[in-house]
């Protein structure tokens, strides 16, 4: 079996491999939006000093990042008018829980319909955005925003255990076999 380097000189994923670990990010999310959802609003949305101020905005700019990278970036859609559009609609910048689900079944359904259809040429395929030089492909940016996701559920984590709160779980096992009925 051939190993395939992405244009970064990384792996590049195949594409059951990128929907194993896309279905783990969504269960992940799904389980961190259910525990922050059963917090009273006003510690949901308190200013904490962590990278989105809060648990809420921390995972709204999840959602904002597969946005950018899956429903845009990735299909070749980063054009400066493009993005620009995208970066103004209202939509991504909910300010509660009934505006916050309509936009993550947006960005949901875009991820889930890329997976569905992902290749192994899609993931090859070089991608580039005004914001990150150097050279990247499809395959790098799945991997990008899986791990801002996972620097983000970590933030979450650390502010949960600071009110003592126990955080979900994130184990890659215990979540696959939940996901493959396993």
């Amino acid at each position: 079996m051939q190993r395939r380097t992405s244009a970064s000189g990384a792996l590049t994923l195949t594409p059951l491999q990128a929907r194993r670990l896309f279905a783990y990010n969504k269960r992940l999310f799904e389980r961190y939006v259910r525990r922050i959802r059963r917090l009273p609003w006003n510690d949901a949305s308190r200013h904490r000093e962590i990278g989105h101020q809060s648990l809420f905005g921390t995972l709204v700019h999840i959602l904002n990042v597969h946005e950018v990278w899956i429903g845009y970036i990735l299909r070749g859609r980063n054009s400066d008018p493009e993005l620009e559009e995208l970066f103004g609609d209202p939509a991504r910048k909910p300010e509660d829980w009934r505006g916050f689900n309509s936009y993550n079944r947006r960005v949901w359904a875009l991820v889930d319909e890329y997976m569905n259809r992902l290749t192994p040429r899609d993931l090859s395929r070089p991608v580039h955005v005004f914001w990150m030089p150097g050279e990247y492909d499809a395959s790098d940016g799945l991997m990008q925003t899986t791990f801002e996701e996972a620097h983000h559920i970590g933030e979450i984590i650390g502010a949960l255990w600071q009110q003592d709160i126990e955080p979900p779980d994130t184990a890659w096992i215990e979540i696959r076999q939940k996901i493959s009925g396993k």
